[in-house]
């Protein structure tokens, strides 16, 4: 195993161009947010019913991939696994672009941002709403802590692995808080269990795992840097065993509801008769983003292609993102169980199916989150040391 040697990145047309194609997102999704703002959430999808739209899925999505992104750091660092070390500094960056992206796109949708410091300054704790910003400041200022133990020469073993645990520790809690804003809404009939908790740990480790494989993937590629086969492969094998871990508690989710009587009408709208979110469950949630990497990255043979590593990871945010969407929209979509066991019907649309067709502003401004996170990842490889020189097999060692 040779001596691994960090190296910020160079200053090459195509790393200026990606970050131009990323800025001309971001100036997009700024115009949208000004055009928002100006003319109010009418311009949207959104209504008084369907209050969650497109730019909460992107928010969401990031936010929970963020978590996830920081998989690679932690195997390194809390368990050990010297193979994945050299990785973990890119792991704390992207996981932490990640979630600015989020947040900016959820902030930013609000309509008024400014009262963002109504929020900070004046706390509700028995708000899930308030634990999850102190969650989310909280992860941005421990990870940056762990960055720093591991770029700071002089700093000892201990003190790496103290501030890798309280990482560890902190992205579930931090997740846990995000799963359990839809586990303690009781009003909403998909969301009111506690399995959402250990769901949404087990969907950050899916996506947040995908998420940095195509971008570790992108960069070595973009910069000429080595990626060795069999690393590749354990990190893909990593994902596959994730996937099915996820489908596994997307299981017990819908049987758990299934054995219930209250929840059967949500169970079949989603399952069944909800249009276009069973088309996107079945479909895309299930089939494009379960079964097909699932079965990909568990063969022999295919699992070992680049080219279908990719494809792979790509499926797998795809299934990602439509898991959220069928939760976040379908969950809103169906009506809300007012009087439980009773017809309801008035001039309010009480017990009708929601609908809701996303505008091209919500797209431009959830692009606009994605597109920040990867610049700030790409920003901070061009003034950091974060990525080594090489992360081929001999270079980074071939035992796990």
């Amino acid at each position: 195993m040779e001596r691994i040697i960090y190296r910020e990145l160079k200053s090459t047309p195509q790393i200026w161009g990606f970050l131009a194609l990323l800025g001309v997102f971001i100036a997009a999704a700024g115009a949208v947010v000004l055009y928002i703002e100006h003319h109010g959430h009418i311009v949207t999808g959104m209504d008084n019913q369907i209050v969650w739209g497109l730019p909460h899925v992107f928010a969401i999505f990031l936010i929970v991939a963020a978590s996830g992104a920081l998989n690679v750091a932690s195997i390194g660092s809390v368990f050990g696994k010297v193979a994945y070390k050299p990785m973990a500094r890119l792991s704390a960056l992207l996981a932490v672009a990640l979630l600015v992206g989020g947040l900016a796109v959820l902030v930013l949708d609000l309509g008024r941002p400014d009262r963002l410091i109504v929020a900070m300054t004046n706390f509700n704790f028995i708000s899930i709403f308030t634990w999850n910003i102190l969650l989310y400041t909280g992860f941005v200022a421990i990870v940056a802590v762990y960055m720093f133990t591991q770029m700071a020469r002089g700093v000892p073993t201990y003190a790496v692995k103290t501030a890798g645990l309280a990482a560890f520790l902190w992205r579930l809690i931090l997740t846990t808080g995000t799963g359990s804003i839809f586990g303690w809404l009781v009003a909403r009939q998909a969301y009111d269990a506690a399995i959402m908790a250990p769901l949404f740990i087990v969907l950050s480790f899916a996506i947040g795992m995908a998420s940095f494989l195509l971008v570790t993937m992108g960069i070595t590629h973009l910069t000429g840097r080595a990626f060795g086969a069999e690393l590749r492969t354990r990190l893909a094998r990593l994902l596959a065993i994730f996937i099915a871990a996820l489908m596994f508690f997307t299981t017990m989710q819908h049987l758990t509801n299934l054995y219930a009587a209250e929840h059967w009408g949500v169970e079949s709208f989603i399952l069944r008769d909800g249009g276009i979110y069973t088309t996107l469950f079945w479909g895309v949630q299930v089939l494009v983003g379960g079964v097909l990497p699932m079965g990909i990255l568990f063969h022999p043979t295919l699992g070992k292609e680049a080219g279908l590593v990719v494809l792979s990871s790509l499926l797998v945010i795809a299934g990602g993102f439509a898991q959220i969407y069928v939760l976040v929209i379908g969950g809103q979509a169906y009506p809300l169980e007012i009087f439980p066991g009773y017809e309801v019907s008035s001039s309010f649309a009480d017990g009708v199916i929601n609908s809701y067709t996303p505008s091209m502003l919500e797209l431009i401004l959830g692009l606009g989150g994605v597109a920040l996170a990867l610049a700030i990842t790409i920003i901070g490889m061009k003034f950091l040391r974060i990525l080594p020189n090489s992360l081929s097999d001999a270079n980074v060692g071939s035992k796990v």
